[in-house]
């Protein structure tokens, strides 16, 4: 709730996307190494080297991409653990699951899109409706205030004129694309 409260300087600064993007990343995955010895994921990244430098505001932005990729690699790691209780009735496919996130950021015509995907759980499609409202949250108790991609969906819209947009497929893996205008 403090998050949702706090008052960015709102100053927004000429900033490098993809190595704004990079940084968010390897702080995420190192983050979450730290926390859990056993978490791990390939990372597979594609910078779009076109990419002009844009101005935003690089801590909120930053905010959004933590949270983005956190709840991939939280996707990631979710199914990897739900595949390895499994293997206890010998499913072949603990050993065939690698879990992956995809971060890329490419110039589309007037705009950046930075797209954070992986191949976790995905999210049902009655709950993708809600995802950005506030207190909404689909880990358990404890693991999430539901504030995350509310605000992401308030920094993109209102303080950036962007879109967040989120393709899923339960069992297939989720796409949060991130649209800012150049």
């Amino acid at each position: 709730m403090l998050q949702h409260s706090r008052v960015s300087s709102g100053k927004k600064e000429l900033a490098d996307l993809n190595s704004l993007t990079d940084e968010y990343l390897r702080l995420s995955y190192h983050g979450l190494r730290a926390k859990d010895k056993s978490f791990n994921a390939q990372i597979v990244t594609d910078f779009d080297p076109n990419v002009p430098k844009l101005e935003v505001i690089p801590q909120d932005l930053g905010r959004v991409l933590l949270n983005l990729i956190n709840n991939a690699f939280y996707a990631v790691h979710k199914k990897k653990q739900e595949i390895s209780e499994s293997a206890q009735s010998d499913l072949p496919t603990a050993t065939n699951y690698e879990p992956t996130v995809w971060v890329t950021t490419k110039k589309v015509d007037s705009e950046i899109h930075i797209s954070v995907r992986d191949n976790g759980t995905g999210i049902p499609e009655e709950v993708q409706s809600k995802i950005f409202q506030p207190f909404f949250t689909t880990k358990p108790t404890g693991q999430g205030t539901g504030l995350g991609l509310s605000l992401a969906y308030d920094i993109v819209t209102k303080g950036h004129g962007g879109e967040i947009e989120v393709e899923s497929v339960e069992g297939g893996g989720t796409t949060f694309v991130v649209k800012l205008p150049i």
